[in-house]
């Protein structure tokens, strides 16, 4: 399927188009954090300037091994945990490059996303995020499988099946991210990686650089991307999530053709090219490609983004929907597995994870609150049911009535009936929040009514009756499980073994 013209693509964007345009703003962040075991705010040694907590010393968990990669900030290796043997993949972003605040925010704001999208069937692992004195360094999933282009370049020709088989799995990390908030911004081949060399490896979306919150009304601005790949709206500065639909569209024109539909010699030509619009499905090999690929390519490259395939129907177009391998497979998402980790926690853990909910930032809480009204369809500002088992499998999960009523039942702290934003947001975020000490703190706290550094078990039948939760069984239940030293009371130390157990 035009593979001589696929690979001299791939030399093309090898040479000249590997750096995405940066006009305007670029990367991305989160936390994830060490631990202390005081009942008192740490006042902690030197902190570093990213990550605004105490130095890691990354060689003591990993380690740094050969070369993977190098880009503008800093190099890929490849790294060992010392702990397991396992393999994964550390990129090292140089502190001293990242010379202004708003540098700095770009990878904040990418570790958020990446922790954010984690879990997620077709994005890669996040293992965990690291800073000391030269580096910040993030520690990912080990894609040993390589590039899609080199993939498709090595089997030499594939049939549409097997493009569409590939494709269904691009579309659907367009999906989840918008689903959960997130424009990636910058869809390409490059950015997608096979997990394995097995010729049934799931793809993984990586490079989440230059993607941002998704905020309801924003109109973007800044040209970034790819060139390749820039949706007509980008070059014209007024832009939402659905460049990303287009970009992927671009992706499955050269999967079919080996070429891409709008090209030039130069960026200023190529950007010419895609403003001028006109998409060629006619020429050689379009003849012998089937009118229902051809039909989801026009939907996807439609100029009109108002007019534009959504990412949500665009899985179910029928040229994705005839590959029965996989259009059944129930997947867990990051989301229904957070859910389940939350429906099996004791009621004094899920009642300190809302103290935490309610003390995050809303840049902390961005791509829920997307979610949160993504599933409230009937815009009331609560969950119902029906409404929840509606978002979940729009996620790709299959769970029988039983099942979502018990994850209705564990989130519904209040027990209304439905899920409110709180509740949500409560059930849903990400566990790192609880590596972090002083978010375990302020939750200790609500618990520890006199500030004594010890919680009582009257103080904490006093805060669990707050929400109807105080029967003497549940108390009990508590202390046997948190109370390690059967003293009656529970230590700061006690509450954070058991809020980090598990995660």
């Amino acid at each position: 399927m035009g593979n001589c013209l696929f690979r001299w693509f791939k030399r093309i964007v090898s040479c000249f188009y590997r750096r995405p345009i940066t006009y305007g703003n670029t990367n991305n962040p989160h936390n994830s954090s060490s631990s202390s075991s005081s009942p008192t705010p740490p006042s902690s040694p030197q902190k570093g300037t990213i990550l605004e907590r105490p130095y890691d010393d990354i060689k003591s968990i990993y380690k740094l091994k050969k070369e993977l990669g190098r880009g503008q900030f800093g190099v890929t290796y490849l790294c060992k945990e010392k702990s397991t043997g396992r393999k994964y993949a550390c990129k090292s972003i140089s502190r001293g490059k990242l010379i202004n605040e708003k540098e700095i925010q770009d990878v904040r704001r990418e570790v958020n996303i990446l922790l954010h999208l984690n879990g997620q069937p077709n994005i890669v692992e996040f293992k965990g995020v690291y800073e000391d004195r030269e580096n910040l360094y993030l520690v990912m999933e080990l894609c040993s499988g390589g590039e899609l282009f080199d993939r498709m370049i090595s089997k030499g020709s594939y049939s549409e099946r097997e493009a569409a088989k590939i494709f269904k799995q691009i579309v659907n990390v367009v999906h989840v991210c918008h689903f959960m908030g997130v424009m990636h911004r910058d869809l390409k081949p490059e950015n997608f990686l096979l997990a394995s060399k097995d010729d049934n490896a799931p793809i993984k979306a990586t490079d989440f650089g230059l993607s941002v919150f998704i905020e309801q009304e924003k109109v973007y601005t800044d040209i970034v991307g790819s060139a390749f790949y820039l949706a007509p709206e980008v070059l014209q500065q007024n832009y939402g999530k659905e460049i990303d639909v287009w970009s992927a569209g671009v992706i499955l024109y050269i999967l079919l053709s080996g070429f891409p539909p709008f090209g030039g010699e130069t960026e200023k030509a190529i950007c010419d090219s895609i403003l001028e619009g006109n998409l060629d499905l006619q020429s050689s090999p379009w003849p012998t490609i089937s009118a229902s690929a051809k039909d989801l390519i026009a939907k996807m490259l439609e100029r009109d983004p108002t007019k534009r395939i959504t990412a949500a129907e665009a899985i179910e177009h029928s040229w994705l929907k005839e590959d029965g391998e996989t259009s059944d497979k129930p997947i867990d998402s990051a989301v229904l597995v957070r859910m389940k980790q939350f429906r099996a926690m004791n009621k004094m853990k899920k009642l300190a994870l809302k103290v935490i909910a309610e003390n995050l930032s809303e840049e902390e809480i961005h791509g829920l609150k997307q979610m949160f009204n993504n599933m409230d369809t009937d815009g009331s500002g609560t969950i119902t049911i029906e409404e929840l088992k509606t978002g979940l499998s729009r996620l790709g999960s299959k769970l029988s009535e039983a099942e979502i009523q018990q994850l209705m039942e564990a989130a519904d702290v209040d027990r209304n009936g439905t899920v409110e934003y709180d509740e949500f947001i409560t059930a849903t975020m990400h566990r790192h929040r609880l590596e972090r000490d002083e978010n375990l703190y302020k939750a200790f706290q609500f618990f520890d009514k006199d500030g004594n550094g010890y919680i009582t078990r009257e103080e904490l039948k006093q805060a669990m009756t707050q929400y109807d939760m105080g029967d003497e069984a549940t108390i009990d239940e508590i202390l046997d499980d948190v109370d390690t030293n059967k003293d009656g009371k529970i230590t700061f130390e006690e509450f954070a073994d058991m809020m980090r157990k598990g995660t």
